[in-house]
C-alpha cells in the first residue's frame, strides 16, 4: 500500500557538524510534535469547555513551549548519542539505537533525580522503545 500524506515539510539544518545537525534536527522535529499534540489537547479541552479567554491561550502557548522544548530536547540528546555510538562503533545498525536509546532513558532519570530502580528502568524503556522503533522503521507495507 503506497504511503500518502497531508502535507510534507523538509528542514535541513547545516550548522558544518553532522553531530549537531542531526541533535538540533531532533530537537525541532520532535519538538514540534509535541508542541502540536499539546496545541491540539488544548483546543479539545477549551472545545470542551465552550470558551476562550486570553488565559487559556496564554496557558495553551506556554504548555506548547514547555512541551516542545522537553520533548525536543530528549529527541536532540537520543539523535546525537545514536549518532555518537555508531562514530564511536563503526557501524551502523540497531544496536546503535538500543544504545543510544539506553543513554537517553538513564540520562533523562539521572536528571529527573530518579531513584536507582526509576534509572534502570528508565534505562530499559529507552533501549526498548529506540529498538522497537528502528526495527519498525524497516517495516515496508
Amino acid at each position: 500500500m503506497p504511503r500518502t500524506g497531508i502535507a510534507k515539510v523538509n528542514v535541513v539544518v547545516d550548522t558544518g557538524n553532522p553531530l549537531l545537525d542531526r541533535t538540533v534536527d531532533g530537537f525541532f522535529k520532535i519538538g514540534t510534535v509535541a508542541a502540536t499534540r499539546a496545541a491540539a489537547e488544548d483546543v479539545y479541552h477549551i472545545a470542551k469547555k465552550g470558551s476562550l479567554s486570553t488565559k487559556n491561550v496564554e496557558e495553551s502557548l506556554k504548555k506548547m513551549c514547555k512541551e516542545g522544548a522537553y520533548w525536543g530536547t530528549i529527541a536532540g540528546v537520543y539523535t546525537g548519542l545514536e549518532y555518537g555510538v555508531a562514530r564511536v562503533r563503526g557501524t551502523n545498525d540497531w544496536k546503535n539505537a538500543m544504545i543510544g536509546g539506553a543513554l537517553t532513558g538513564a540520562l533523562v532519570s539521572v536528571v529527573t533525580k530518579g531513584s536507582n530502580d526509576k534509572i534502570v528502568m528508565d534505562t530499559l524503556t529507552g533501549a526498548a522503545v529506540a529498538t522497537a522503533a528502528e526495527f519498525i522503521s524497516y517495516v515496508r507495507y
